[in-house]
């Protein structure tokens, strides 16, 4: 089974922390797939991946760019997953329909100041405890750093 990393935002808007958690996902050289709510999201997400830091370059695309498998971090809002990523993040309470053993990694991305959110995602935590998934849990402290609870 996969690992899964649930990433509870506090402080931080998943616009923030984001980028900064595919800059290390993507030093480690595996193909990245990112799912989220909808199509208008993937947009802005896409737009925001590439002015986020102008020091910082993360190769990517959508179906919008087209070339899927050749992208090193493919956005979608479905499960679609032409580079054949093996490092998986969820956001927006997207959820991968198909099998997440293909993955080596998921990350679940999640707001913690909206009740709806948090609510799936203790569903969603639930739900892969009882697959027998690998899970590990991260919270923000007061800095905005993240420690594993």
């Amino acid at each position: 089974m996969s690992r899964v990393d649930f990433y509870h935002l506090q402080k931080q808007t998943l616009e923030a922390v984001l980028p900064k958690l595919l800059e290390k996902a993507y030093a480690l050289k595996k193909p990245i797939k990112i799912k989220v709510g909808n199509e208008l999201r993937v947009e802005f997400l896409n737009s925001l991946l590439w002015t986020y830091n102008d020091e910082s370059f993360l190769p990517h695309g959508s179906k919008k760019d087209g070339f899927g498998e050749e992208q090193p971090i493919w956005l979608s809002a479905g499960d679609d997953n032409p580079n054949k990523a093996t490092l998986l993040f969820l956001t927006d309470g997207a959820r991968y329909q198909e099998d997440l053993s293909s993955f080596e990694r998921v990350f679940n991305i999640f707001d913690g100041n909206n009740e709806q959110d948090l609510q799936q995602a203790r569903m969603f935590w639930k739900e892969l405890k009882n697959k027998g998934c690998e899970l590990h849990y991260w919270q923000q402290d007061a800095n905005g750093s993240w420690s594993e609870k």
